[in-house]
């Protein structure tokens, strides 16, 4: 295991010092490390991981009920769901370097697991998660305004002047006098609660965007949202 003295970069880089650095260990442990494990002591992050998802919507639905109160349910909850994206949560993560830090298993280490949106995004939910059992809600709300407030703001204006990639898309297709847009599901992973979709989206057999969901929706405007920077 390494030491725990490795991580003090990452608590620069987020600005908070643990207590218990084992919860920061935990969080940082993907469940291919824990497999590895002969000795039955080491625990994944996926319990951190449902945990921070939950502390993350009532972070975020928070900060949006105060922030914008003249928004409709909808509204809010249309950029509640683009800021807790998978594709958000992984750049967030990147921007941090999570990934350098992350406790993987020799497998998903030779597969490029640090560099994987779906696992960025959940050790990301697990740190959370030991944000918030080390320091309370605060810490995680501390953390989590610092990280997403530029976030919210741009989702927040996006919504208030309309948003819409997968229309955008087609739009843009027809005006170029192309093909309308294919969006199909590559690959389902996880649990049933935990679902995640990959859905690319093809033009005249070109593959013009992919990406990664917790909704097919939501993986399926990401995709269009890449396709039109490749336009």
């Amino acid at each position: 295991m390494r030491l725990r003295d490795e991580f003090d970069e990452l608590e620069r880089r987020i600005g908070y010092r643990f207590r218990d650095r084992g919860l920061l260990e935990h969080a940082l442990t993907h469940k291919s490390r824990a497999a590895e494990d002969v000795s039955g002591g080491v625990f994944d992050n996926e319990s951190l991981e449902f945990l921070g998802d939950a502390v993350l919507g009532l972070v975020v639905a928070d900060v949006l009920f105060r922030r914008y109160p003249d928004y409709s349910e909808g509204q809010k909850s249309k950029i509640k769901a683009a800021v807790v994206s998978t594709h958000s949560l992984a750049r967030h993560a990147e921007r941090i370097r999570l990934g350098e830090h992350l406790l993987l298993g020799r497998g998903e280490e030779k597969t490029g697991g640090r560099f994987k949106q779906a696992l960025l995004a959940d050790g990301y939910e697990a740190l959370i998660a030991a944000l918030y059992l080390d320091g309370g809600l605060p810490a995680a709300a501390d953390f989590l305004e610092r990280e997403l407030g530029a976030a919210l703001e741009a989702d927040a204006h996006e919504e208030a002047v309309g948003r819409d990639h997968k229309s955008a898309l087609q739009e843009r297709l027809q005006a170029l006098g192309r093909p309308l847009p294919d969006y199909r599901v590559t690959a389902e992973a996880g649990p049933d609660h935990r679902k995640l979709f990959t859905i690319d989206v093809v033009v005249s057999g070109e593959v013009l965007g992919t990406a990664t969901g917790k909704a097919k929706k939501e993986a399926e405007q990401e995709a269009a949202r890449l396709a039109l920077e490749r336009l």
